[in-house]
Parts: C-alpha cells; structure tokens; sequence
C-alpha cells in the first residue's frame, strides 16, 4: 500500500509537471531534440554567427543579421531564436527567466542575464554579444532572425565587402647583386632591409622592381656595360621583409640568358613570392600575378619599354619578357585582368635615368595604361625620384627610384622611400609615401629637415597634385590635370 501511495504522489508530481509546463508554453526542450542546456554548451562551442540577414522570420532587427526562430529578437552579434524578450551581448538568453552568469549561463532561472555567455532556459535574458535563444522580443546586431515571428527576413545574401580596403606598398629597384651582394653576405642577408622593415611587412601587399636575375649559371649577355647575377640565398630574406610580388620586366632579367630568366622564375616560386612579366612564352609574361588580400583580388602586370635588344621580347615561341613598346598586348592584358580582379596595378619599367622629369613615352603609356583598365602605374628603371600625377581619379608614380642599389656618385640616386597606397574594391586609393635615404645599400626614413626638402623636390616636379608635409598626396582638383 506505502509503494502505492509513493507512486501516486511521483505521478501526480508528473502531470503537475506537465500541465505547468503546457499551460507556461515551455518544456525546457530545443531545438534537435537537445535540452537547453545542451544547447547552449553547443552554441558556445559553435563558430561565430555568419553575417546574413534573418531567414522565415518577421520584424527581426539587426546589424548585420536579425533573430533567429524569434519575434522581435535582438543581440550584438547573435540572434534571439525561440525566446521571448531576450537580449544578449556575447551569448544569449535561451528559455529561461531572471538567472544571471558572468561567462556562462543559469539553466531554469528567470529573467537570466549573461555577461559573454547565454542564459539557459530563461527569458528576458541579457548577454554581450550573442543573443536570445527560444525568447520574443530578442534584439539581434550581428547574427539573424530565422524561423520567428514578426522577424524581418529575405533571402540569404553574401556579406557586403564593398567597404573593404587594401594597403598596398611599392618600392622601386630592387638589386640583389653586385656590391649589394657582397654587403649582404658580409652583414646577412638580411641587411638592407633592416631600417626599413616596418614599411614593407606592415602592409597588406609589398612590392618592387627585382633588377637581376637569381641564377647559379648562365651566360652573360654581350655588349653590355652593367651584367647582373644574384644568389638564391637572397630571396629568402626578401620574402621575410615582406615581399609578396616582383616585377621581372626590366633590361636586367634576361643578364645570364634565357636559363637565367627561367631560374629567377624556379627560385622565386620555391621562396614563395609571386612575379610577373617574364615567362616562357607571351602568355606567361604578360600573365598576371593575382593576390588577395583583405578581401580584395589585386591583379599585378609588369611591362617594361626598356630592353637591349628585340630578342629579349616575349612571344608564342620565345621565353622573354613582357614588352611595352608597342602597347597593344599590355592593354590586352590589362582589359582581360580587369574580368576578374578587383584591383589592377601596373609596374613599368620605362624613362630615362638620372632624369628628373617623365618623357614622353612614360606620359602616354600611363594614360593609355588607365584607360585600359589600370588604379595604380607604378613605374621603375630611372634611378632617381619622378614625380606623381593623377589622371581621371587614378594614380601614376612615375618613378620610386632605386630602393636597394649599388652606391653611385649620384647623390640623388640615394633618395627613395616606400609609397603607401590604401585603395578601396572600386580603385579609389590613398597614397602617402614616406620619405627614406640609403647609404651602404641600406635605405632609412629620413630626418624631418631632409624629408621636408625631399617632399619640396616633390612637389615641384610632380603635375597638379601635393605632397603634404607628412607625406600624403592629394589631387589639386578633382581631375588631376595641372
């Protein structure tokens, strides 16, 4: 009879249970069969909310997303889903009321809050960034509304990028051979990078003008007065000071032979650090290097209007360099890069050296470079600073001058410095170059005296843009002529 008795009062405690929890509309279950708490261990372990906006739900607000399985819900970064009146920071309130947690969540408690867990069982739940789960009237920033009432919804979008940026760095020659060479075996590798080392690693994507070729073999090309031979121990330390792409297009590549091309090809590959401009036929040397970064896809081209002889140039059958006297396959390539990179950047190795001013050709080139498709010419090969232009909102940077070079008795071939350009999906860049002077080899930013008269110099000969004094470039009007 005792056994009886204690089995009609468990019972009846189950349906009291059970009717309570009809009549409240909450039977501490979820979603997948998982009670709350199980739910919550699982969300918590989850990756972050993918910014979308709110599925099958109805007046759900948020930032990015709206609430999931919820009405109304609102969060930081998640989603109310299946709650009422939960909001949350970092987790969220999930079936419950009044329980309060720092990181994680009270289970079964009510009005719950959550510091950067969620509420378990609770409604009214509030944390940091996630958001209210089984709850109404959750609020949502980041994460979305999915199944709910009152919740605004569409169909799933791929996140807006469109605000993303890019910083990308330019430096102009580049020799790793030569007098240069013998520096860096003396002092490491590393040497001519040193002063210099956060201009060229903090930035998305760095790059320059490789001027030799990086060959153990070869023959050297006659007729020549300067014939150039790097080592492969040389690219390691270029890609550690940042270097992710060079440019091969340039009177130096082709020193050692066809078999000195194709080896600077291997080693950069085997050092991981893109090229372009040089290959095995046309198709390869006028090939662009495609990175990305930040969410953005930059198309790299490099041409280059000065070779010694015809058969340097690239074609069908011929290893050789991508070639930019005659123009009509630079703007091929150009146009067809523009298909599907989001950035296009031509390096150019043109002009004539020791000048301060760009020739004609290097005026005409930019232009039609523009006109094709090109945000960013950035040009190489005269050995000193030329100066900037913008032509119908983009930039051209005639010369960058030599960043790693052998020492001349030209002092002003000593004047360099890294150009900065932060530029957007649609191609609007910021530029800012900063001002740097090399001795032994060694390029350093220049003291504020010298880098004032290195931005004069600048802006003098630079065409209907200014150089402010902290080294920022900004068109004089809006379309960039002078």
């Amino acid at each position: 009879m005792r056994r009886l008795t204690v089995l009609n009062l468990v019972m009846l405690a189950g349906i009291a249970i059970i009717l309570f929890a009809w009549l409240t509309g909450k039977d501490g279950t979820r979603p997948g069969g998982l009670t709350a708490g199980e739910n919550s261990r699982q969300e918590e372990s989850a990756a972050p909310p993918s910014k979308g906006p709110g599925t099958d739900g109805s007046a759900g607000q948020s930032g990015d997303g709206g609430g999931a399985n919820g009405s109304a819900g609102q969060s930081g970064d998640g989603g109310g889903a299946n709650g009422s009146a939960g909001q949350s920071g970092d987790g969220g309130g999930a079936a419950g009321s009044a329980g309060q947690s720092g990181d994680g969540g009270e289970a079964g408690g009510n009005a719950g809050q959550s510091g950067n867990g969620c509420d378990a069982d609770g409604s009214a739940g509030q944390s940091g960034n996630g958001g209210g789960a089984d709850g109404s009237a959750g609020q949502s920033g980041n994460g979305g509304g999915a199944n709910g009432n009152a919740g605004q919804s569409g169909e799933e979008e791929r996140p807006d990028d469109s605000g993303a940026k890019v910083r990308l760095a330019f430096v102009g020659d580049l020799l790793l051979a030569s007098s240069v060479e013998e520096l860096m075996r003396k002092n490491g590798y590393d040497y001519p990078y040193r002063d210099a080392l956060p201009y060229l690693t903090e930035p998305d994507l760095t790059a320059g003008n490789l001027e030799n070729p990086i060959t153990k073999r070869g023959t050297p090309a006659e007729d020549k007065q300067y014939v150039f031979k790097g080592r492969p121990e040389s690219l390691d330390a270029l890609k550690e000071a940042g270097f992710d792409v060079v440019s091969v297009a340039n009177n130096h590549t082709l020193d050692q032979g066809v078999v000195g091309l194709l080896d600077t090809i291997d080693y950069l590959d085997e050092a991981g650090i893109r090229h372009m401009g040089g290959g095995r036929n046309e198709e390869e040397a006028y090939r662009p290097a495609v990175l990305e970064a930040q969410g953005v896809k930059v198309a790299y081209l490099g041409f280059s209007r000065v070779l010694p002889v015809v058969e340097w140039k690239a074609t069908k059958e011929r290893e050789g360099l991508a070639e930019a006297y005659d123009s009509t396959r630079a703007l091929e390539a150009i146009r067809k890069a523009k298909e599907d990179a989001d950035l296009i950047v031509v390096m150019v190795h043109w002009g004539r050296e020791r000048v301060d001013h760009p020739v004609e050709h290097q005026k005409v080139l930019a232009k039609q470079f523009i006109d094709a498709g090109a945000d960013l010419v950035i040009g190489s090969h005269p050995h000193v600073l030329q100066g900037f232009e913008r032509y119908k909102g983009k930039w051209i940077a005639y010369s960058l001058g030599n960043f790693i070079f052998n020492m001349t008795a030209t002092l002003k071939t000593r004047d360099t410095g890294v150009l900065d350009c932060v530029c957007s999906k649609a191609g609007d860049c910021e530029l800012k170059f900063h001002p740097m002077r090399a001795e032994q080899s060694k390029p350093s930013p220049m003291d504020k005296t010298s880098a004032a008269k290195l931005i004069a110099h600048l802006n003098d000969i630079s065409f209907g843009v200014k150089i402010h004094p902290d080294g920022t470039i900004t068109a004089k009007d809006d379309d960039g002529k002078r």
